[in-house]
């Protein structure tokens, strides 16, 4: 069986199921030893499949940071993420949302991954006079670098990516120390197209990450109608 370092990626060796099975068993069993999650912490991510979204976003890390970096912060990323511990609706408001996630810190903060600390929601930046609002702030204290979070309810669209960056900068110019490493964005929306976020992070020059989230399981989405099926269902009463 091949070795794998903890950290890394889930991917099944192509011995068959029962070596898959056992691969899975000491990734899980690899992270909650490097991590320290608790018993509560690993059934939530063995419940939303952590192995299959771990490091898996789309980024620019690897055009926009040094190669031991770029390995790094890949790893603080996921795709989608879940918050099925939020109660809140479909068809939210991004304050909403945004309201929720500092609500639940402690399960927001354990399903953003190890590492990550909360410095604040709509932290404001002052640029000769005009006031701009950061959503969610973190700090990555393994990594020692600034996380910009922005949230959209909407599907993705070219446009956040600019927006986004510009956050970056603040934070950058306005709270970044010499010892830290390069602040990264993290975007999150509930939809998006892959194809769009691919041309959307090559004309950034910052570094970014574009997630969309779920307020399920994949376990409990799966058994959901489709929309087309629910339209059939209204049709044909």
């Amino acid at each position: 069986m091949a070795r794998r370092r903890v950290g890394t990626p889930y991917q099944p060796d192509a011995e068959g199921p029962a070596s898959s099975d056992q691969e899975l068993r000491d990734w899980y069993a690899g992270q909650t030893a490097t991590h320290g999650w608790t018993r509560g912490t690993l059934e939530h991510h063995i419940k939303t499949t952590e192995h299959l979204r771990f490091g898996g976003a789309p980024t620019n890390f690897d055009r926009i940071l040094a190669p031991g970096a770029s390995e790094l912060a890949q790893q603080m990323t996921k795709d989608p993420y879940v918050f099925d511990f939020l109660r809140i609706e479909p068809g939210h408001a991004e304050r909403e949302l945004e309201q929720a996630l500092v609500e639940r810190i402690i399960e927001t903060l354990g399903e953003l991954g190890s590492g990550f600390s909360f410095v604040g929601r709509q932290i404001p930046f002052d640029v000769d006079g005009d006031e701009f609002f950061v959503d969610l702030l973190f700090f990555h204290v393994e990594q020692l670098r600034y996380v910009v979070v922005e949230l959209k309810v909407g599907k993705f669209k070219p446009e956040y990516v600019g927006q986004l960056g510009f956050y970056i900068e603040l934070v950058e110019d306005q709270l970044r120390r010499p010892a830290h490493a390069a602040t990264v964005g993290l975007l999150l929306c509930i939809d998006k197209n892959d194809r769009v976020v691919r041309y959307a992070l090559a004309g950034s020059n910052h570094p970014i990450a574009i997630a969309s989230y779920d307020l399920l399981p994949p376990a409990e989405q799966a058994v959901l109608p489709s929309e087309a099926e629910l339209q059939r269902a209204l049709d044909n009463p």
